[in-house]
């Protein structure tokens, strides 16, 4: 008979994978476990970053934006999208994955022209040692926006109030605010008059017919503008009739 060899060592271990920090036992031949708990391990999910939106795109709907203010001014609201695209050197295609309908693409060139409107105000608060002189700069500045021949736009039909809008016209209105005050401040602008009062006159004298020929008239808006600025000049020299106009009175009206 051949040699037989004998385990010394104990009973062979069972294999135990991953068991959970409960304290049981590993399972072997005297002390079977009746359960064995395991941990099982998952992968940490992958955080996706949101997408960007690509530079060229970006370029596409400012060019876009550009466009259509120009041709806003110039033409009237009923300018087609096509039209539009064509200046802009983009398909129909873009335009509508931009702006899939037009009350859509009215709502952000009104905004851009706001939001510049503001840049204007805040560069002219900053660089300006005058307080009159920043309120003249601003004034000439908002005039060549041409955010008054954007305000036929808003029909009666668009969403005056859609959030958007109402945080590009506050800003506005509160720059407006601070350099009339400082002016005022100042002793250099007339106290009997509102931020009202110059959004009308800037609206009135800078909002030529749509389609005639408006940016022909610029040395006209300009040397009004002025003549309007220097009645604004403190010591008064007349008595105004009415009183000042507010940001509310406007939006009533």
């Amino acid at each position: 008979m051949g040699r037989r060899w004998r385990n010394n060592r104990g009973p062979i271990p069972r294999l135990v994978l991953c068991p959970s920090e409960t304290g049981t036992r590993s399972p072997d031949r005297d002390h079977p476990a009746p359960h064995q708990e395991y941990a099982v391990q998952t992968a940490t999910p992958v955080q996706r970053r949101a997408s960007r939106p690509r530079a060229d795109a970006l370029r596409n709907r400012e060019r876009i934006v550009t466009a259509a203010r120009e041709m806003f001014v110039e033409f009237g609201p009923d300018v087609p999208f096509d039209e539009i695209a064509r200046r802009a050197g983009v398909g129909n295609a873009t335009v509508y994955r931009n702006f899939p309908d037009r009350d859509a693409l009215v709502r952000e060139v009104v905004c851009s022209v706001m939001d510049r409107t503001s840049e204007v105000a805040e560069q002219a608060l900053a660089e300006e040692a005058d307080p009159f002189e920043a309120l003249e700069r601003f004034t000439h500045a908002a005039a060549d926006e041409r955010v008054s021949a954007l305000c036929p736009m808003l029909s009666d039909t668009f969403d005056k109030h859609h959030p958007d809008l109402e945080a590009a016209r506050r800003r506005v209105e509160r720059l407006i605010e601070e350099l009339m005050d400082r002016a005022k401040a100042a002793g250099t602008l007339r106290p009997d008059v509102g931020v009202g009062d110059l959004m009308v006159a800037v609206a009135q004298l800078s909002r030529p017919p749509a389609g005639t020929a408006c940016f022909s008239a610029d040395r006209f808006v300009h040397r009004h503008l002025q003549l309007f600025l220097d009645g604004l000049r403190a010591p008064a020299r007349s008595t105004l009739p009415g009183t000042a106009v507010t940001v509310e009175e406007l939006r009533q009206s």
